[in-house]
């Protein structure tokens, strides 16, 4: 399989921090785009991926726990359900890792790589998981979930991402 060409931005490029905006259209090159997130996402061995972490501000995400990949575009939840903490790592903020709440149930709304409407009921891992790649497209990263102590904690770890970051973006 051919590498992407696409890179995963890391904690301090701005990119990561930008709002996406909502498609209004499905294009073949969203589609493309998806293909290619999923791609990078499992060579990264991750299970979430959102287009603002290689830097696009538009609001796609694809999601894989092991049950089958989703690629969503403007997924929005409309519905939570209890409370959970899990340890969550990040592409885009490597080697770290911070407990999260999240709503242990959730109810999401999006578009499938066609444009029709989908709703998907998530629990525990894929809930996570999903709330966690929306995070990214409102600019949302697990640091900032992250309590001052973790922070204090983590500050060593974060600066040192954040110059490998500024070191990528030359």
């Amino acid at each position: 399989m051919e590498k992407t060409g696409l890179k995963i931005k890391l904690l301090g490029d701005p990119a990561l921090r930008k709002k996406a905006s909502c498609l209004r259209k499905v294009t073949p090159q969203h589609r493309r785009t998806l293909s290619l997130m999923a791609q990078l996402m499992y060579e990264n061995s991750g299970i979430g991926l959102a287009a603002s972490q290689i830097g696009i501000s538009e609001a796609m995400i694809v999601v894989d726990i092991g049950k089958g990949l989703y690629k969503l575009i403007n997924p929005q939840i409309v519905k939570r359900q209890g409370k959970m903490i899990l340890q969550e790592g990040c592409l885009s903020v490597p080697g770290i890792c911070v407990n999260v709440r999240r709503a242990k149930k959730i109810l999401l709304e999006a578009l499938d790589v066609e444009g029709n409407p989908l709703t998907i009921e998530a629990e525990d891992l894929l809930a996570c998981v999903f709330q966690h790649e929306i995070d990214h497209l409102r600019g949302k990263l697990i640091i900032d979930h992250a309590s001052i102590l973790e922070k204090i904690k983590l500050k060593k770890k974060i600066e040192k991402i954040k110059k490998s970051a500024a070191s990528y973006l030359v």
